[in-house]
């Protein structure tokens, strides 16, 4: 019984983790023009991809987790500065509007580069055999809810900064990207 309850504080802890990382990337994304139903569907994308990805990285296992591992990483660093730069060079378009929108191929997109981390770590956990339904659950919930926080945050701000805020969302997003890249 002990064991279990180790095992899930860790799960926890690794799920808020990965869950403050969606949170700080939702605090970028939160200065953009987004409605409530919006930030509910990016929220619950995120999620779903924070189940997808640690429960693929999972089954991958032992075998790729070295290689993969930092290859996941970078991958995940240059997403996030391809969309900051985006962000940055649209919020000084002259044009009304953004060129990245958060739905559709762009959600995906984003929500994919998101939970890349959420890979590696399925990738050491199979390693492991942690549980995994409590693990992609845990990651899942714990991403979702940070991520409408981070969002809703994020929106609350846009008020206050105005037009200014698509260009700090994207500086945000790069300095995510850069510290993937480099740490």
């Amino acid at each position: 019984m002990g064991a279990l309850i180790g095992e899930m504080i860790a799960l926890s802890l690794m799920a808020l983790a990965l869950g403050m990382d969606a949170f700080s990337v939702a605090l970028g994304m939160g200065l953009l023009r987004l409605r409530l139903r919006q930030i509910f569907y990016i929220g619950l994308t995120i999620g779903l991809f924070h189940i997808f990805m640690p429960l693929v990285g999972m089954a991958v296992g032992r075998f790729l987790s070295r290689e993969f591992g930092s290859i996941a990483t970078y991958a995940g660093g240059v997403l996030l500065l391809w969309l900051g730069g985006q962000m940055i060079v649209t919020s000084f378009q002259q044009e009304e509007g953004t060129s990245f929108l958060p739905h559709g191929a762009g959600l995906l997109f984003f929500a994919f580069s998101v939970s890349l981390d959420s890979f590696s770590v399925g990738l050491s956990l199979g390693i492991f055999g942690a549980r995994t339904m409590a693990t992609i659950l845990l990651f899942g919930l714990f991403s979702t809810v940070l991520t409408w926080i981070g969002l809703l945050v994020g929106r609350h701000f846009r008020q206050w900064l105005g037009s200014y805020s698509e260009a700090l969302g994207g500086s945000i997003l790069l300095v995510f990207g850069l510290k993937l890249l480099f740490s």
